[in-house]
């Protein structure tokens, strides 16, 4: 049976800890063209829980995109990238990394960690959603996402 992508949502992963940011995300693409689920992990330890689905996580589904946040208590968002890209039963889920930091060494380091894409988070809302909505645009329209690795 095929599953039209139009009416199965994309499973979506959001590594973050800031309230507002995670109302922000999840109204934004609640406002978007493509059906989306989105499931929150708000530190690193609970990602690498949530995808290995460990714990309270055992029934968690397998995120067809992670939009990652670096800047994470427990383990942070580089951590958590070098150890997905280094599992090789999670290394090609695509992992967006949409971060407050603009340091070239942090948009260097996550590249090199096979990080798919590095986005700064805009300070202003308006600015904030359209980022969500070139996301929802690039990730969830145009690019081939994997159905399983």
């Amino acid at each position: 049976m095929t599953t039209d992508r139009a009416t199965v949502p994309i499973e979506i992963l959001l590594a973050e800890d800031n309230p507002g940011d995670i109302r922000l995300t999840r109204e934004a693409f609640k406002r978007g063209r493509v059906p989306t689920n989105i499931n929150v992990a708000n530190n690193g330890e609970d990602v690498i829980s949530y995808l290995r689905r460990e714990g309270k996580y055992e029934f968690a589904v397998r995120p067809d995109l992670i939009v990652l946040d670096l800047n994470m208590p427990r383990k942070d968002g580089r951590a958590v990238l070098a150890e997905i890209k280094h599992d090789p039963k999670l290394d090609c889920i695509p992992i967006v990394v949409l971060t407050s930091s603009d340091a070239d060494e942090d948009i260097v380091a996550c590249y090199k960690l096979h990080a798919s894409c590095f986005i700064s988070k805009p300070f202003e809302v308006k600015e904030y959603n359209a980022v969500i909505r070139s996301i929802e645009e690039f990730w969830l329209t145009i690019a081939k996402l994997p159905k399983r690795c």
